[in-house]
């Protein structure tokens, strides 16, 4: 039994949510970062759990590297995937639920592949037909040993695998969007098979929102998976259009959501703000705080939001090299474990949203799109925040409207448009 629908400002009614929203944070080790998967030392992760519980977080997404599972292609460890295993209990011994990423990959600028797919064995890891059936292989290994723990949420395919296949990477490997669409069928089958309860999900950064050429599209982004899963990162698209203090910068997560809500023909589709960080210099330091609870503010109305997943838990520690700047400061807590003031601003804002959430509102008004060839997402530009759209959806978010998105082909369903609550229409 739900409580009686909420009124949107609109006059129409929303549905209440039937879970509460999520808190979480992506996990960065505070000891090694994440080589101390190399060497798994359980009380040191346990010791940063009890500082991510402390902040009134309640889930973790955590990132064993590709290479340490899986080192030759017929080959798993399984001390690797123990270890896996033991990570999520030990996150269960402080009430925090896990998502588990697959094939990492790619993070904080450094790429982890296996040396069977790189250098003199160099092989393309979404196209080769050996290379994908050991990836089968891993993500099943991985399903299996975390699916009868009660703490389990479900497996991401890998952090931003899309990195790998766009043009900026200095050893792209190529593929196209119906290959792609055809790898993250596979990989989200496997599993699937071995885990049928579990939420799972691919992730990709915002060039496939944005980037035309990208061979991740907005319609895998929407369709594949259990749920959408959005990066926001504002040094990627908007700091260098917009200045410090510009509302562009604090609506971009909420940009970024309204895209993906966009894009799915199923309205009621979960989308999950995985990751959303406050990088220095594009926030300073002392607005960390303000920047994240000015970011996420907007969002948490959105009727179909699953949950926010802040990157991340704790600060890259300063003995280790050669890391980007603002990696070594983007942590809710420090790398001695103690809290940082965007810690405890959204420790705060977790409290007030437990006591009294923000109650779910449909958009009556959309800006209308054409994004193009969905099937190779050539068009997808249009969006981009340099472009009209996001000039014109920004307008009205800063003036206190509250815009939704719709693509062209939509704007005559009017049972899609009714179930997101649209009745105004802007062309």
């Amino acid at each position: 039994m739900f409580p009686d629908p909420v009124p949107s400002a609109s006059g129409t009614t929303t549905p209440p949510r039937r879970n509460p929203l999520r808190w979480g944070v992506n996990y960065t080790p505070s000891e090694g970062w994440f080589h101390s998967w190399q060497d798994l030392d359980v009380d040191a992760v346990r010791a940063d759990f009890e500082s991510i519980a402390a902040l009134g977080l309640d889930h973790v997404r955590i990132f064993p590297l590709w290479p340490l599972l899986q080192p030759n292609r017929s080959l798993i460890r399984p001390a690797g995937i123990a270890d896996v295993g033991k990570v999520v209990d030990a996150a269960a011994e402080f009430a925090l639920d896990v998502s588990v990423d697959g094939l990492q990959g790619h993070f904080s600028s450094y790429d982890f592949l296996p040396s069977w797919v790189t250098s003199w064995h160099r092989r393309n890891i979404y196209t080769d037909p050996q290379v994908v059936e050991a990836e089968v292989q891993l993500i099943r290994a991985l399903a299996t040993e975390v699916t009868s723990r009660p703490n389990v949420l479900g497996m991401t395919l890998g952090n931003e695998t899309n990195q790998f296949a766009v043009e900026r990477h200095p050893d792209q490997q190529l593929t196209t969007p119906a290959e792609m669409g055809e790898w993250f069928n596979t990989l989200l089958a496997a599993a699937r098979k071995a885990w049928p309860t579990g939420m799972h999900q691919h992730s990709f950064d915002d060039n496939a929102w944005f980037v035309d050429s990208c061979p991740v599209t907005p319609g895998h982004a929407t369709s594949l998976g259990d749920a959408t899963t959005v990066h926001s990162w504002v040094f990627v698209a908007v700091a260098h259009l917009f200045p410090e203090g510009h509302p562009a910068r604090t609506f971009f997560a909420d940009y970024l959501v309204q895209l993906a809500d966009a894009y799915s023909d199923d309205p009621a589709r979960p989308i999950w703000l995985q990751e959303i960080g406050a990088p220095h210099p594009a926030v300073p330091f002392d607005g960390a705080a303000d920047f994240l609870e000015q970011s996420l503010r907007p969002v948490l109305d959105t009727p179909n939001l699953w949950g926010v997943t802040w990157w991340c838990s704790h600060d890259v520690s300063r003995k280790l090299a050669d890391f980007p700047e603002l990696e070594y400061t983007l942590g809710l807590l420090d790398s001695e474990r103690r809290p940082k003031p965007a810690g405890l601003r959204l420790a705060e804002m977790i409290a007030a949203e437990k006591a009294s959430p923000t109650a779910p509102l449909q958009r009556s008004t959309a800006l209308s799109f054409d994004p193009g060839d969905e099937a190779t997402g050539m068009g997808r530009s249009v969006a981009d925040p340099s472009g009209e759209l996001f000039t014109s959806w920004l307008a009205r978010a800063a003036s206190g409207t509250k815009p939704a998105l719709v693509r062209a082909s939509k704007t005559s369903d009017a049972d899609y448009l009714a179930a997101r609550g649209i009745t105004d229409v802007v062309n």
